[in-house]
C-alpha cells in the first residue's frame, strides 16, 4: 500500500515505514502528525485518485528530527567593477517516518 501526499508545496510517494525529509513542519520531536492532503491511495489493484484530495484519507507520520540542510552558497561576480556578493542559505527540514496510511 502506498500514497501520494502533498506537504510544503511538494508531492511525495510514501509507504508505511518510509523515512523522508520534508519542508519544516510545526511539530515537536516524537510527536505524531496527521497529513490530510492525500492525492492518491493505492492498495494493490484498488487505486483511489482524489479531486484534488481523497476524501477521508490521511497519513500518520512521526517526527524524528528537526534540522537544517547543507549550506548553499550564492556568489555573484561582475568582472572589472569590484562588484561581488556572497550569500549563504540553509533550508529548514523535518525528518518524518510514515506510521500508517488510512484510506
Amino acid at each position: 500500500m502506498y500514497a501520494v501526499i502533498k506537504t510544503g508545496g511538494k508531492q511525495y510517494k510514501v509507504a508505511e515505514g518510509d523515512v523522508l525529509r520534508v519542508e519544516k513542519l510545526n511539530a515537536e520531536v516524537n510527536e505524531t502528525v496527521e497529513l490530510t492532503d492525500v492525492l492518491l491511495v493505492a492498495n494493490g489493484e484498488d487505486v483511489k485518485v482524489g479531486t484534488p484530495v481523497v476524501e477521508g484519507a490521511k497519513v500518520l507520520v512521526e517526527v524524528l528530527n528537526q534540522g537544517k540542510g547543507a549550506k548553499v552558497i550564492n556568489f555573484k561576480y561582475k568582472p572589472k567593477t569590484g562588484n561581488h556578493r556572497k550569500k549563504g542559505h540553509r533550508q529548514l527540514f523535518t525528518e518524518i517516518k510514515v506510521t500508517a496510511i488510512n484510506a
